[in-house]
């Protein structure tokens, strides 16, 4: 017995990217032709001007084509399966990206107690990256690293009150910038009622900004203005201020100016220490230099509120843009910190500047003597590591000289 099945023919399915390509076949309809007239047109060519023309190209002679010169005689598909090239190949050829095998390189030696034991256990084969911790201290790192052009950078610290720690927060920030940065840094003492900031180093010199001022027509070099100010161990350099109550109240605008113009001619960043009276002249100089500001304030109600009053003064005095860019820097050390809330003080400047920075209490600064950078509490360091951190995020990175 036999059976026999009628399968259904077979559909081929179109695939889509032909589907795209194809050109639709649509009929044409006689009666659209029905129309349509039909004729010819005969084109004659004059047999004369095509033997001309044929004459004219058998005059031409055609200069042969220059060689194509190759910085790569064999190309890279070639060297891969390790053919050798024909031609001697140029000194060009031998480039890192050629010769060094990425795969073969090592990764730098992790930072961090754990990736560190995980490294040397493993015999630098295991190599987990740096720890947290070491990833922040980096990030500090490069914000205090920032590069700027365009001339020096002035930054006064400044407070209407006196014995809140403005010259110790102005010792800390170039301190924390020094230890990181590479270029010149200097902290000015303008304080006219004999500031203290040459007391936060070991002083390797009597000279003060009087003496600066006094011999500025010599001052032609580097080292020349060198030999007028202290270095600590971070390589900050201070200009101390007069220790003649007298010579210092007579300190003013002009002679400021001169100082840092000198200071611009071989500091990338000049701090200066100001003094409380906040109408003197050379408080005028020193803001109008100003590219940000770092205001101090204390723990207290009273400080809290002079701070305040402080930016009050300079919005309304032409300075509105340097108090928005401005950075405060709460002393807790002051007394009567322990008494107020100190977030609700944060909560008040968060509305005005644009960053708030706590310096905790620290032994060693409360002295009021030299100040040992490393031998600072890890605390204090890292507020003052962010204090630095924060002033130079607020730079501007170009403007003009």
């Amino acid at each position: 017995m036999t059976v026999s099945i009628d399968l259904p023919a077979p559909v081929r399915t179109v695939p889509d990217d032909e589907l795209a390509v194809t050109i639709s076949d649509d009929p044409v309809s006689p009666e659209l032709l029905s129309g349509v007239d039909v004729s010819s047109l005969s084109i004659s060519m004059d047999s004369s001007l095509i033997e001309a023309s044929d004459d004219v190209v058998d005059d031409v002679e055609y200069a042969p084509l220059p060689a194509v010169a190759s910085d790569d005689p064999q190309s890279r598909r070639d060297r891969l399966r390790g053919e050798v090239s024909s031609t001697p190949e140029s000194a060009n050829m031998l480039t890192a990206d050629r010769l060094i095998d990425v795969k073969r390189r090592r990764r730098p030696a992790p930072e961090g107690g754990w990736p560190s034991f995980v490294y040397s256990a493993t015999l630098h084969l295991v190599n987990l990256g740096d720890s947290a911790k070491a990833r922040a201290r980096k990030e500090l790192d490069a914000r205090i690293d920032k590069q700027f052009e365009g001339g020096t950078r002035f930054v006064p610290v400044l407070t209407r009150k006196g014995g809140v720690g403005k010259t110790t927060i102005t010792s800390l920030l170039g301190m924390a910038l020094s230890d990181v940065r590479e270029d010149r840094i200097i902290a000015i003492d303008a304080n006219p009622d004999r500031g203290t900031l040459s007391e936060r180093v070991n002083k390797q010199t009597r000279s003060t900004v009087r003496d600066v001022v006094t011999h500025a027509a010599s001052i032609t070099s580097f080292n020349d203005f060198s030999q007028m100010v202290s270095r600590d161990e971070t390589r900050l350099d201070i200009l101390a201020s007069d220790t003649d109550p007298l010579l210092s109240e007579a300190f003013d605008e002009n002679d400021y100016n001169v100082v840092a113009d000198l200071a611009a001619r071989f500091y990338s960043i000049a701090l200066t220490d100001c003094g409380t009276g906040i109408v003197h002249s050379v408080m005028r100089a020193t803001l109008q230099r100003a590219d940000s500001l770092v205001i101090v304030s204390g723990g207290s109600v009273d400080e809290a509120r002079l701070a305040s009053e402080t930016l009050t003064w300079l919005e309304s005095n032409g300075y509105a843009d340097l108090v928005r860019n401005a950075v405060v820097a709460i002393n807790t050390a002051t007394q009567g910190t322990s008494l107020v809330k100190l977030d609700e003080i944060e909560s008040h400047f968060q509305s005005r500047v644009r960053e708030i920075v706590r310096i905790p209490y620290d032994p060693h600064l409360a002295a009021g003597s030299v100040i040992d950078y490393k031998n600072l509490r890890t605390l204090t360091k890292d507020a003052a590591r962010r204090l630095a951190a924060t002033v130079m995020d607020g730079l501007p990175s170009r403007r003009a000289d």
